[in-house]
């Protein structure tokens, strides 16, 4: 089983260390521009076009209209990228790399900076049909509004605030990618070598209150197969050897093995088999979630996964599955990248809350390879993957004033400057 959970070995840490907080003077600008009522329609304007434009993980004509969006976007909003390729995929949604250079410095090149985001949603085509976007009450809601194009906005937003004041910035390497909801099984080794050389990787899923996610747990995707013997229920009881009823051992087996307290969690999503009410099963199968805080508990999963066996001896089991994402625990170049956010956030609103959350998110595969990275940094809101799934609009502005005071934390302020609008 370990051969396919295996992850990359992690680098050795890659050194971070960042200009101190910027004034409050230059953020003071950012958040005033940030807030600025023209600059937040323009944001809601193009949050309403990315919702707009459905883009279903399992529907490639939509995600095809959705970066081809996203690059208009990114050209009306930033001009032309530096560089830009499309790693085209013919089923799966296509990752898209944009990079904007940045003010050099006065001791070399201008750090780099990676920002990701996906484009896909877990909402199926024509979902917008009877849920349109709407702003009401506050809130921006709309399928994929909150999870997660509103990030994808703010990520754009963010660095045209530096541009329009004249601010140094660091070099901006966009990767927005397709297949997030999915796994990220295409698009991982992308974002994997476009966070090469970065001094920090910026993943603008949703956020909480005001906060940013700092840890994640790992995610292990596993399904269960039972196979017994099948026989008439009434007739010839005891020639049948039930696969379902092997299941529930495996079940039972599992979800004692759960430690919440480590982290740990279980949880069997959906099961199937047997044939008839009066048929002995003779298969049947679990999906299984588990969740993880550490790699040492993810290994002890692994030798709970492989020890399952069912009372009855003639059901045999296969393990299908691995590890999805590895645990996200931030090292000492994260922590201090969190340090940079919490004096940027400090100055802009209120010191952050550093969260640690059990869903996964491409930041993982990031920081299994032990570069810096900050995830949650997208909108403030609620409902992911639900119906009542919304932004709250008066966050906005300080979420895209947060990412700009970042990107000019790690600029440094002795940079050049060069102001576009």
């Amino acid at each position: 089983m370990r051969e396919n959970m295996s992850e990359p070995e992690p680098e050795p840490e890659r050194e971070f260390v960042p200009e101190p907080a910027p004034d409050g003077g230059a953020l003071s600008r950012i958040a005033s521009w940030c807030h600025d009522q023209g600059h937040r329609d323009g944001y809601l304007a193009d949050l309403r076009r990315l919702v707009e434009q459905e883009s279903p993980s399992d529907d490639k004509t939509l995600l095809d209209a959705t970066a081809a969006l996203l690059l208009e976007l990114l050209t009306e909003r930033l001009g032309e990228p530096g560089r830009t390729v499309r790693h085209r995929h013919p089923g799966l949604g296509d990752v898209i790399e944009a990079e904007y250079p940045g003010t050099a410095a006065a001791t070399g090149a201008a750090p780099l900076v990676t920002v990701v985001g996906h484009y896909d949603t877990v909402w199926p085509a024509g979902t917008t049909a009877d849920w349109p976007f709407t702003v009401t009450d506050g809130t921006a809601s709309g399928p994929g509004a909150f999870d997660m194009k509103a990030g994808l906005a703010q990520g754009m937003w963010a660095l045209r605030a530096l541009y329009a004041l004249g601010l140094p910035r660091p070099t901006v390497r966009f990767v927005f990618n397709g297949d997030e909801e999915t796994g990220s099984v295409v698009s991982r080794p992308y974002i994997e070598r476009a966070t090469e050389g970065a001094v920090a990787t910026l993943v603008l899923e949703p956020g909480g209150e005001w906060g940013i996610k700092a840890g994640r747990k790992g995610v292990g995707i596993f399904t269960v197969t039972a196979k017994g013997v099948e026989a008439h229920a009434g007739l010839d009881p005891a020639k049948g050897a039930s696969a379902i009823h092997g299941l529930a051992d495996v079940i039972r087996a599992l979800v004692a093995a759960a430690d919440p307290a480590r982290g740990t969690t279980v949880n069997v999503g959906r099961i199937s088999g047997g044939t008839a009410r009066n048929v002995i099963a003779g298969e049947a199968s679990a999906l299984i979630d588990v969740r993880v805080g550490t790699e040492e508990e993810a290994a002890r999963m692994e030798r709970v996964l492989a020890g399952l066996a069912a009372t009855d001896p003639r059901v045999t089991l296969t393990v299908a599955g691995g590890w999805n994402r590895p645990p996200m625990r931030p090292g000492p170049a994260g922590r201090r990248l969190f340090a940079l956010a919490d004096g940027v956030a400090t100055r802009i609103r209120a010191p952050l809350a550093e969260l640690h959350v059990g869903g996964g998110s491409d930041a993982n595969f990031v920081a299994a390879l032990g570069r810096p990275v900050l995830c949650g940094m997208g909108a403030t809101g609620d409902g992911a993957h639900a119906r009542h799934e919304h932004v709250i609009v008066a966050d906005l502005p300080d979420r895209v004033a947060l990412t700009a005071g970042i990107l000019l934390g790690i600029a440094g302020r002795n940079s050049p400057t060069v102001s576009i609008h």
